[in-house]
């Protein structure tokens, strides 16, 4: 097998890891287990803690001591454990718990695929985003398998089975793909003299002022990325969408997704790191801009689609320039570092933000119905990522390796 059929997999595997459960977990939380919204976010909330504590010393492991493809097989492997325990879990603590291991074991497999694909791809410009795209065609496969195959299946599939569906899928997944991860292309630890502590080498990375600016921005752009996931749907209702319909329309995101990655290569080749990124983060607010507008409904649905220019020429171009900015004996810790401020810090900040703001400006009558004031709602990311678009302009000049 060739080495790009052989990322390719991998990404596929481990977003389909991911998504087995993700998007229906939190209705089968409340709606059969009977947790309430506070335990639903608590719990949703554990990954992003994940890829903020974990990443760092897996980065450390894959950067010093053991070959990123065997970590990635063990993390896996252990991972399958508590998927298969909270398939079938009932009770508050006993999820809770097992989710929390789940999530230190799975968050840095997100910063560890990155960082392995960037060492078996010198021209990572033009490749990675064509093996990264499979991550997202593997969240949809398994979605479709979840929603369609399997609900028809399930006497012979998982019919025998007590619990949530999602779990018992991921933690097979999770499974394969430990087993495949052991086929993946050998990637031992750079052996360099100096700091035996990866970590601290990618935190030095800060004194770049650079660097630093391009970290500031990106939290603020990750924290502003949660308005999209949390408000998004009932969003769309309240415009006038069909009830139960929100998820198939915001599909048109993930297929905008797929067509952006596609054509990453051609624009880093055309516009460079700093010209695609600047597309990337200028697609923000024109989305909000017309969240804000509320209207005509086809083009907020059209606006949908920018979803692949928003996250794919800010979010995936970002893991490139990191690994440009990276030394070579850092370079899993490095991506540990921006996993830990898009996928982390980032998440967990903008959760409760977005939470902050649609409370802020909701309104609740003496009979308990709620007016939502979405277009003051969204005006608030709208001008935040207006000022990162301005400071990235001004100030963000990216250097990488080897340059000075």
């Amino acid at each position: 097998m060739s080495i790009r059929f052989r990322l390719s997999v991998m990404m596929l595997l481990e977003y389909m890891v991911w998504g087995a459960w993700y998007p229906d977990f939190s209705a089968y939380l409340g709606s059969v287990l009977k947790f309430t919204d506070g335990q639903v976010g608590a719990i949703y909330a554990l990954l992003p803690i994940g890829c903020m504590v974990a990443p760092f010393f897996a980065g450390q492991l894959a950067d010093r001591y053991f070959s990123t493809e065997k970590l990635l097989a063990v993390l896996h492997l252990l991972g399958a454990v508590p998927l298969y325990v909270v398939a079938s879990a009932t009770n508050y603590d006993g999820v809770w718990m097992w989710m929390l291991l789940w999530s230190l074991l799975y968050g840095p497999t997100l910063a560890l695929t990155n960082s392995i694909c960037f060492h078996h791809m010198p021209e990572a410009e033009g490749e990675f985003g064509l093996v990264r795209v499979w991550g997202t065609i593997g969240w949809i496969v398994v979605g479709l398998l979840l929603g369609v195959g399997l609900r028809e299946g399930a006497p012979l599939l998982l019919g025998q089975f007590q619990g949530f569906d999602g779990m018992w899928l991921g933690a097979g997944l999770s499974v394969l793909l430990g087993l495949f991860c052991l086929l993946l292309p050998p990637t031992p630890p750079v052996r360099k003299s100096g700091s035996p502590w990866a970590f601290l080498s990618a935190l030095k990375m800060l004194r770049d002022p650079e660097f630093a600016v391009f970290l500031g921005i990106a939290f603020v752009v990750a924290t502003e990325l949660m308005f999209y996931f949390v408000l998004t749907g009932p969003f769309l209702y309240a415009v006038g969408i069909a009830p139960g319909s929100a998820p198939a329309w915001m599909a048109l995101a993930q297929a905008a997704e797929i067509l952006t990655m596609i054509g990453l290569p051609w624009m880093l080749k055309r516009w460079g790191i700093r010209g695609t990124m600047m597309v990337g983060i200028l697609a923000w607010p024109i989305r909000y801009g017309i969240f804000a507008l509320g209207g005509p409904l086809w083009l907020i649905l059209a606006s949908l689609t920018l979803h692949g220019l928003c996250y794919v020429c800010f979010f995936t171009a970002s893991y490139i320039y990191v690994d440009q900015a990276a030394e070579p004996e850092n370079r899993a810790s490095a991506q540990g570092l921006i996993t830990f401020v898009l996928l982390g810090a980032g998440m967990v900040v903008g959760s409760w933000f977005a939470g902050f703001i649609s409370d802020l400006y909701t309104v609740v009558d003496a009979a308990g119905a709620r007016t939502v004031d979405y277009s003051r709602i969204f005006l608030v990311p709208l001008g935040l990522t207006v000022l990162c678009a301005l400071l990235f302009v001004t100030f963000f000049r990216p250097r990488s390796r080897g340059t000075e």
